[in-house]
């Protein structure tokens, strides 16, 4: 007879039903779930897009609470307040009230708390004041003012881009002197005066007991590194550590994470390394890659299961991801089943693209697609202009997310302005702009000058009328001589134009730090100007509405108003469309030729048109005009993207636009 004996059941080996409130494996994936029950040590979540990561770390949260654990050792960090908040809520109305309990917040709000705590372990008292990034800059303005000499202060960077290369310079964990060199060559030779006034900056914060933004996660990682107490004591508060969009985590993020760990190493980290795509901000992406040799035992788990997209778009964007250098490798797939394969289309010009998502776009709202259901994804916020007018002349409605529209941003107000003059010389705003613009003319000159132009006694023919009002300034004579020529009834929209363009680079360069990034926005103005035979059609077509500058807004409730979204691909991370179009994907623009040199950055463009094409549920469409000239490197440009390019046709249809120019 064989002998009995009783074996204590595990935890695991008890049914779920028996445990748990929540049928956590009735609600989740098989991935989701391993995630979800994930125990003791460290794990890395590979959340592919799509496939439901928020409701996985939702889920978590109500798990770990139902399995006893304390809600307040639980720490739940994410990068926006919103998105923590927004999962604690639907965390609570899972499980119960104890998941508020939760700590949950940004990185730097939670360093701001425990900063409070702890501040004067760093030497700074516990009521210390937090700049944000005005007060921040008007301080660097102060410093600037003081330690720069007058003489050289016009040449030198201007207080927000002097804030921009100190932050830059934090968040990226390198030395002034390469961010500089990298980002800002032209200020290059002022690299040590701009190290001097940071370390002057820093100096001042301490004195007088102030931070900025950055500084809450400096001191954070100085606190948890320094501070053995301190670090301690944070390690018997927080058992659980959660981090989302973890692709996203600079340097100092992710030391800190490593830090808060600690001997338990109960760190989850979700995140997707194919969607990182802000390393402009500081974010590093060899963070997410070596995330799990940073532990003796890290568990690795994918979400491959997309809940967003058909099969057909999967199996591009797969494609597309497969081509990376460094990837965790990864096959997502959808159970919604299409026979539609994305569209790659082909437009002889920019304007034959931008006439062909008009029309595809009516043609979808014909077959009952709501606009709010459609979007316009590009690289560049310069991408879209011809678009826009467009768009303009259909009528169709639109809002414009991440960067400005064309009549918003300030240096080509500047162009349009100058052509307004031409056009109604009566226009008091536009001269007033305009003779602003120039050195030794201020408010009440200009005053003068337009008072002048109003009553009739001067006009553009007449070249001592006005030249005698400005006495003295050579810059004032320059322009009235500018205008003149341009105003001749004989020249072209675009010969005038470019006569007006030539005029105003040097105050561009004068006036902008970030002078050669705006020349291109400059140039697409020409471009778009090379095709109207009037001035007056041109500025009515530029009379655009003002821009929506928060991608919040796009699916804000209670909002009635049906609108086509037209969004930057950075801005549209983290949305989805029933129909996707993105443009511009010709080699040279997407990705952008500065990029070919640098093989990380190439890289992050890959990602990035990845991000763009995964945002698409049912509908994607790609195009790209052929024999673009580039004005900034004089090239010819006329090959699809190269992260298209090669890939087998059998996975989408291509097109080629037929109708003619009007």
């Amino acid at each position: 007879m064989k002998k009995l004996k009783l074996r204590r059941v595990q935890p695991a080996e008890r049914s779920a039903s028996s445990r748990y409130r929540i049928g956590y494996a009735d609600e989740l994936n098989a991935a989701q779930y391993e995630a979800v029950m994930h125990g003791s040590g460290a794990a890395l979540v590979i959340a592919g897009a799509g496939t439901g990561k928020t409701r996985t770390l939702i889920y978590r949260v109500a798990r770990l609470v139902e399995d006893g654990v304390d809600p307040k050792s639980i720490l739940l960090l994410t990068f926006t307040r919103k998105s923590a908040t927004e999962m604690l809520r639907r965390a609570t109305l899972l499980l119960d009230g104890r998941c508020e309990q939760v700590a949950g917040g940004t990185f730097h709000s939670f360093a701001h708390q425990t900063l409070r705590r702890y501040a004067r372990h760093l030497g700074f008292d516990a009521n210390f004041t937090v700049l944000d990034q005005s007060d921040a800059e008007d301080v660097v303005n102060l410093l600037r003012g003081q330690l720069i000499d007058s003489a050289r202060r016009k040449r030198f960077p201007r207080k927000q881009t002097l804030f921009n290369i100190i932050s830059g310079s934090v968040n990226r964990c390198i030395d002034i002197a390469e961010l500089v060199k990298d980002v800002y060559p032209h200020f290059i030779d002022n690299s040590a005066e701009i190290e001097y006034l940071a370390e002057s900056y820093r100096q001042y914060k301490r004195r007088f007991n102030l931070m900025d933004y950055d500084d809450l996660l400096v001191h954070m990682h100085s606190l948890l590194r320094e501070q053995a107490a301190v670090r301690d004591n944070l390690h018997r508060q927080y058992h659980y550590l959660m981090v989302d969009e973890y692709q996203d985590t600079n340097l100092l993020q992710h030391e800190i994470v490593l830090a808060l760990a600690g001997k338990r190493a109960n760190v989850m980290a979700v995140g997707d390394d194919a969607q990182s795509i802000y390393s402009f901000r500081g974010a590093n992406f060899k963070n997410i890659l070596t995330f799990p040799q940073s532990f003796d035992r890290c568990a690795i788990i994918k979400l491959e299961e997309n809940y967003r997209s058909s099969q057909t778009i999967l199996d591009l964007t797969n494609e597309i991801i497969k081509r990376a250098e460094h990837s965790f490798d990864k096959e997502l797939y959808s159970r919604m089943a299409s026979e539609e394969l994305p569209a790659l289309v082909r437009a002889d010009t920019e304007r034959q693209q931008s006439q062909f998502v008009v029309s595809q776009i009516l043609q979808l709202r014909e077959e009952g697609m709501a606009l709010s259901d459609i979007a316009v994804l590009f690289r560049s916020g310069f991408h879209s202009f011809d678009l826009e007018v467009e768009l303009q002349r259909a009528n169709i409605p639109h809002k414009k997310f991440g960067g400005f529209k064309f009549i918003e941003t300030a240096h080509i107000k500047d162009i349009i302005a100058h052509l307004r003059v031409l056009a109604n010389p009566k226009d008091a705003v536009s001269w007033n702009r305009i003779l602003l613009l120039l050195n030794g003319i201020g408010p009440k000159k200009a005053q003068t000058v337009i008072d002048a132009i109003a009553e009739g006694s001067v006009s553009l023919r007449q070249k001592d009328d006005l030249n005698s009002l400005v006495q003295g300034s050579s810059a004032a004579q320059l322009l009235f001589s500018t205008l003149r020529q341009a105003s001749r009834g004989d020249s072209k929209v675009d010969d005038v134009v470019n006569q007006i363009v030539e005029y105003y680079r040097p105050i561009l360069r004068k006036k902008y730090d970030d002078y050669n990034k705006r020349s291109r926005d400059i140039e697409v103005f020409q471009t778009i100007a090379e095709r109207y035979r009037s001035m007056h059609s041109l500025l009515s077509d530029m009379a655009l509405e003002a821009p929506v500058e928060s991608v919040d807004d796009i699916e804000r409730p209670g909002t009635e108003e049906e609108f086509l979204t037209l969004s930057t691909i950075h801005s549209a991370k983290g949305l989805e469309w029933n129909a996707v179009f993105i443009i511009w994907a010709l080699d040279g623009r997407f990705p952008p030729v500065r990029s070919f040199q640098s093989n990380d950055d190439l890289e992050e463009e890959r990602r990035l048109f990845y991000v763009a094409c995964t945002r698409a549920a049912e509908h994607l469409f790609i195009s790209y005009p052929i024999n673009i000239f580039d004005r900034e490197t004089g090239m010819v440009l006329g090959s699809p993207s190269r992260f298209i390019e090669g890939i087998d046709e059998e996975f989408f249809d291509e097109f080629l636009i037929e109708f003619e120019e009007e």
